[in-house]
């Protein structure tokens, strides 16, 4: 008997702390938070679960006339363009000269021609010609297991390469943001040019949009670096992740799950301000959880922000303008190519439990080329009408070779110009000074 009433002594305690394990366990697997995260966000079950929004946004007017300066700016992006569009292809190299691209860069180049026809710099007829031969040409892509653009091509002969240009028979996977952006420029096509929707009916036809979806979530495929095994992969964070589901979603894909602002978002205290950043870290999910400038310019000039998007990326510029005043310079942070080793960086922020942090693709320090981002000043600028964002473009405004383009930027430490030339850098320049004339590109009828 007393056996017994010793064991149900203990029953009840045991069923409890079991219960409240479960529950624990419960709660991470819902949050989707591995729990070896947990000790570095402390306060995660403390976070908002809901954006708080500011009073007002200093929000620039769209639909406005361009002063001449601006008109010239344009054209001096357009001559990147002119000067690295492969005539056989339609294909615009990713960075001046050098023959390679990806279909983000593409996506871009589509943004970039748009442009250039609405703001009056070429004639409805280049602009067709361009879409014509580029759509030829990615109808007849060799695709990653015969089921999507591999993730980087050479401009010329368009066969599969590496991401240093090497060819490879066999691909190096796809990438879903890549495709995101892709689609979010196909969208602004057909929606304001409808002759050309059966280009891109032709494309959706052949590729499998669908195999980078799972439960309404980006999937990428890459090889491991270490035995080169297909590896099937969640792509995208805060930021991008719900920029480049847009592109899908808008294409009749669900990628609702990404659109998600709220269910990995925490933040981190910059300047006194609440940074939202990715909760999920590196080692259990793929790519950094960079905070930087791009992906909320892109989502504005584009799409036009969501009320999120809009909150979020304030509070990214703002964090750089008090940054600026505290450091008396300019700071202006977006992912860059720069014209020297390691030739592509992430000034950020925060990265990786790093504030005001800049590194390599791979995650190494760069904190020696962090650049002040042409893009993102500029971009800046003609999504908010603000005294630092002015400053900004006055800084940008004159980095550009006439004959090349727009330069990537300014390097931090030395002052000397990032002299890198790219499709995306200039491509923006476009977009942001026609996204002043017309408004949101995708939808701007």
């Amino acid at each position: 008997m007393e056996n017994k009433k010793t064991a149900s002594f203990w029953v009840k305690p045991i069923v409890f702390i079991l219960g409240l394990i479960a529950s624990i366990w419960l709660v991470l697997w819902i949050e989707k938070i591995h729990p070896s995260d947990f000790g570095f966000y402390k306060d995660i079950f403390k976070r908002e679960e809901l954006i708080q929004k500011s009073e007002d946004y200093p929000l620039r007017a769209t639909k406005v006339e361009l002063d001449n300066n601006e008109l010239e700016m344009a054209k001096i992006a357009w001559k990147y363009f002119e000067n690295n569009t492969i005539s056989e292809t339609g294909i615009v190299n990713s960075v001046d000269k050098y023959n390679s691209t990806t279909l983000w860069d593409i996506g871009s180049s589509i943004h970039a021609f748009l442009s250039a026809y609405e703001l009056n710099i070429i004639s409805k007829a280049e602009l067709d010609n361009r879409m014509n031969k580029l759509f030829e040409t990615l109808n007849k892509l060799k695709l990653y297991d015969n089921k999507l653009p591999n993730k980087v091509y050479n401009s010329i002969s368009t066969t599969m390469s590496t991401y240093d240009n090497r060819p490879t028979e066999t691909g190096i996977g796809w990438s879903a943001m890549d495709l995101g952006r892709f689609l979010g420029a196909c969208k602004r096509l057909i929606f304001n040019y409808p002759e050309h929707n059966h280009l891109v009916q032709n494309i959706i036809s052949k590729w499998d949009f669908s195999l980078a979806v799972e439960d309404a979530t980006l999937m990428g495929i890459g090889l491991s670096f270490k035995d080169g095994v297909e590896k099937r992969v969640q792509e995208g964070k805060l930021g991008y992740e719900e920029y480049c589901a847009k592109g899908f979603i808008q294409m009749g894909y669900d990628a609702s799950n990404a659109l998600l602002y709220t269910d990995f978002l925490t933040f981190v205290n910059v300047n006194g301000i609440k940074i939202g950043t990715d909760s999920r870290q590196v080692k259990h999910h793929p790519s950094y959880n960079y905070v930087l400038s791009d992906p909320y310019i892109l989502d504005g000039l584009e799409y036009g922000f969501d009320i999120n998007s809009l909150e979020l990326g304030y509070r990214v510029f703002l964090a750089q303008k008090l940054q600026s005043e505290k450091v008396n310079k300019l700071i202006s942070v977006g992912e860059t190519h720069i014209d020297q080793a390691p030739y592509f960086i992430y000034n950020s922020i925060f990265t990786n439990g790093k504030l005001w942090n800049c590194v390599s693709e791979s995650g190494e320090d760069a904190n020696d080329l962090k650049t002040f981002s042409t893009a993102a000043a500029i971009g800046w600028h003609y999504l908010f009408d603000d005294p630092y964002s002015t400053k900004l473009f006055h800084q940008a405004k004159d980095l550009y070779d006439k004959q090349l383009g727009f330069y990537s930027g300014i390097y931090e430490v030395t002052g000397k110009h990032n002299k890198a030339a790219t499709c995306n850098v200039n491509s923006l320049v476009l977009c942001a000074i026609n996204y002043k004339s017309k408004g949101p590109l995708i939808f701007n009828k």
